[in-house]
């Protein structure tokens, strides 16, 4: 029996060689289940190992977007200096760290319904009275009860603080972030990207029509999905629809080259036959010459020929009527 239980020991010890041969030798040998070894199991096999490589990839993914904000921005069309959230803002849409962009995305439309459908203000005051209510019961009834208060047993030596360097680091990306959104609405305005002045062109007119029917809740939803899919339907068919971007193009710029032609030749015809075309004298009377000065002498003189006749007015019968003014 003996033999038996150190063969089964043996045997454990070669299996489960991380620590806890022991432990399983005994477990086996005592007839009771191991439980650290089907806890060990369970930590060290393919599910765990497959959750904790996901882990591990989502972390580096927010680690390179944060990281992209720290890179050094371009220049806009007037050559100032862009902000770091436009480098941020373009590896989150464009979801270069598709596990970071679509758990921003989630988040986003969570908040969005949660602000629709819970009540937060009022919970947040919820949480404040009972909080408030707690720490001051609990240091009454220890002063009471145990001669001292058990909340002030709980206070820190030091309260919290932030600190200036956080301050002035919050306060900074506060600036970057409000003048990302004050350059970005300029450079739609003046188009300086055509697409981007198109696409915000088209959501404002869509809006103005929705706004009559749709709640301003799931006009922020809409939104929210058309900023973050668009951009990644176009990243999965890029091939297909750059290649009928191309095609419409051509055809667009071969249209306004052949009337472009059309204009230019129509307009060198008119030249042509303007240049040419011999001028009518006779198809404009004229007068000689001195029947101007000549017509004006004799009518200052009253010696005027062709003066209009005079007709003579015939004087009023008595039968006619008179007009009394």
């Amino acid at each position: 029996m003996a033999d038996t239980l150190s063969h089964s020991a043996n045997g454990n010890g070669a299996i489960y060689s991380n620590g806890h041969s022991n432990g399983s030798a005994n477990g086996a040998a005592n007839g009771k289940p191991n439980y650290e070894s089907v806890v060990d199991r369970v930590a060290n096999g393919p599910v765990s190992q497959a959750a904790q490589d996901q882990v591990n990839k989502t972390a580096n993914e927010f680690a390179n977007l944060n990281a992209s904000r720290k890179a050094t921005p371009g220049t806009a069309a007037t050559s100032q200096r862009l902000t770091h959230y436009h480098s941020y803002f373009f590896d989150l849409l464009a979801w270069k760290n598709p596990r970071a962009s679509g758990i921003v995305y989630a988040s986003l439309v969570s908040l969005i319904f949660a602000a629709r459908y819970l009540d937060v203000i009022r919970y947040f005051f919820k949480l404040t009275w009972l909080a408030l209510g707690t720490t001051v019961a609990a240091e009454i009834v220890g002063k009471v009860v145990l001669g001292q208060g058990i909340t002030s047993q709980l206070r820190p030596n030091k309260y919290f603080v932030v600190s200036r360097d956080t301050l002035d680091t919050m306060i900074g990306d506060v600036h970057e972030l409000i003048n990302f959104f004050v350059i970005e609405a300029q450079r739609i305005l003046f188009a300086e990207n055509i697409g981007a002045s198109v696409a915000a062109f088209v959501a404002a007119f869509l809006s103005y029509y929705l706004v009559k029917i749709v709640p301003y809740w799931g006009l922020a939803i809409l939104g929210t999905t058309a900023a973050f899919m668009i951009p990644l339907l176009y990243t999965s068919n890029q091939e297909v629809i750059d290649a009928q971007l191309k095609h419409a193009s051509d055809l667009v710029n071969a249209q306004t080259a052949q009337v472009r032609d059309a204009a230019n030749k129509h307009t060198a015809h008119v030249a042509e036959l303007t240049k040419h075309a011999p001028l009518d004298e006779t198809a404009f009377p004229s007068a000689p010459s001195g029947t101007f000065q000549k017509d004006t002498e004799d009518f200052l003189d009253g010696s005027a020929t062709n003066a209009a006749p005079v007709f003579p007015v015939e004087p009023a019968s008595s039968a006619d009527p008179l007009v009394n003014l």
